[in-house]
């Protein structure tokens, strides 16, 4: 079940313009860069200790991150991820307490992460993710 939380997404308008201050000022590393077109973003993650830092920046203007943007000018932290060992697992027992979930099957996200999102009006307002390492192909 949950081991960790994994990362904290941050919705920003610019990778270009927020990777250096990540780098610069806080002395972080990014550590990878991708584009994740089934959720119209691309990401860099930099790593703190044991958990990352998902920097998350548009690619479209009807994508998710676009449109916390348009609420949150500023941008700012979009999500909290909880690594697990069966995201789908997590799904049910989030479902059987009364969540409303976003996605009710894990899906390819970042990282070579299956990923899955827990609504944030039954999460007291924090945007939910659960993730985890994709299985190796077989």
């Amino acid at each position: 079940m949950i081991s960790k939380i994994d990362h904290l997404g941050i919705a920003v308008k610019s990778l270009a313009e927020a990777i250096p201050y990540y780098e610069r000022a806080l002395g972080l590393k990014c550590e990878h860069r991708e584009e994740v077109p089934s959720q119209k973003v691309r990401t860099a993650f930099f790593r703190c200790g044991e958990v990352h830092l998902e920097l998350l920046e548009p690619t479209d203007a009807d994508s998710p991150i676009a449109k916390f943007l348009e609420k949150n000018p500023a941008g700012g932290i979009h999500h909290v991820a909880f690594g697990s060992d069966d995201v789908t697992a997590q799904l049910k027992q989030a479902a059987a307490a009364g969540v409303k979930l976003i996605h009710e099957q894990p899906f390819d996200g970042a990282g070579g992460k299956l990923v899955a999102f827990l609504h944030p009006k039954s999460t007291f307002g924090v945007l939910t993710e659960f993730c985890m390492p994709k299985p190796a192909a077989k």
